[in-house]
């Protein structure tokens, strides 16, 4: 369920619906099921990592992984872990094409994140 403000919904309840950009958290509280669906999200990007790894991946419309490799000083399962917690978190999306596998962003997540951080304007 959304929350509505004059008519506008605020959040979008559905994580494969398209975002809203309209009021956010200081225009009325998040209710319940949003909170749940929306923690996840700022939760992956809480890692400095995935933060960049995000970042790299919006930058861009697709991102194969053996560019974000190089990119960390860290182990190959080490990145993947990190990818597979921003997959779930709904974040990212991505395809195997032969050996290698592409990432993008998904649009409609951080559409939620952008609507729920963006300041109230009367």
């Amino acid at each position: 369920m959304s929350v509505k403000i004059g008519g506008m919904s605020v959040l979008q309840s559905d994580p494969h619906a398209a975002a809203v950009t309209c009021c956010g958290l200081s225009a009325s509280p998040v209710s319940p099921q949003d909170a749940a669906r929306l923690a996840p999200l700022f939760k992956a990007l809480g890692d400095p990592v995935r933060l960049r790894m995000a970042s790299m991946i919006a930058a861009r419309p697709e991102l194969c992984v053996c560019e974000i490799t190089p990119e960390f000083d860290l182990s190959s399962a080490t990145i993947s872990h990190h990818l597979k917690t921003l997959r779930e978190a709904g974040l990212v999306d991505c395809e195997r094409r032969g050996t290698f596998v592409y990432y993008w962003i998904r649009p409609e997540a951080l559409g939620a994140l952008s609507a729920l951080l963006s300041p109230h304007q009367p």
